[in-house]
């Protein structure tokens, strides 16, 4: 799920410190290195995509995009997974263009597991959110009553799929880039050689005092 990189609407947090446009020029750059690492790996990518009218497709030529739609993060994404699942067999997962740096072994991981012993996987986000939910079918209860953009998402979200039997598998925890710190925090990563995300790695030495 991604949103246009237009100046003003991406990245609002941080674009309170760094100004909007260079906001929106770093989530560009998150865009395209995402872009980049997904072509290399064995599974099929579909953009979701807002606002619909946007051009995003300029961005990832060739690559299957479509709307978002209307509603809330909860009714967005309840959409993309059932459009997903009527295209074809699942499992699916969904990820944001927030966490470029997400491990391939993760996709990995969320896809051996829901092959085999769980219904839900989850990514826990070090803000209470999660970063991936995939899921082995639809199941639309887990994106009702959710209290979206508050550090209680994913508690909430490991209740509800509980509460209807299903069975959850974590994956490890990490951090979207929404805060002036974790601009430090993900140029640390890259200079560890772990992947490579070269248009965010080549904006990241003018932001990094900004998170220090």
């Amino acid at each position: 799920m991604a949103r246009y990189p237009e100046p003003g609407r991406v990245k609002t947090r941080l674009a309170r410190v760094l100004g909007a446009a260079a906001a929106a020029e770093l989530y560009r750059a998150f865009v395209l290195d995402l872009a980049d690492r997904l072509v290399g790996l064995p599974y099929p990518v579909t953009w979701a995509i807002d606002p619909p009218a946007a051009p995003f497709a300029t961005l990832v030529p060739g690559a299957r995009c479509r709307a978002q739609g209307e509603g809330d993060l909860g009714a967005r994404m309840a959409r993309s997974f059932a459009v997903e699942f009527a295209a074809g067999p699942g499992p699916v997962a969904i990820i944001g263009a927030d966490a470029p740096h997400l491990p391939a072994d993760a996709l990995t991981e969320t896809a051996v597991a829901l092959g085999r012993e769980a219904d839900v996987v989850l990514g826990p986000a070090e803000d209470g959110g999660y970063y991936l939910i995939g899921l082995a079918r639809p199941t639309p209860a887990l994106f009702t009553g959710i209290p979206w953009s508050t550090s209680a998402v994913l508690a909430a979200t490991v209740a509800s799929a509980e509460a209807a039997g299903l069975r959850t598998h974590l994956l490890p925890r990490s951090f979207d880039v929404d805060e002036p710190g974790d601009i430090a925090r993900l140029a640390a990563l890259l200079a560890g050689g772990d992947m490579d995300l070269p248009r965010t790695a080549a904006l990241l030495p003018g932001l990094r005092s900004v998170g220090s």
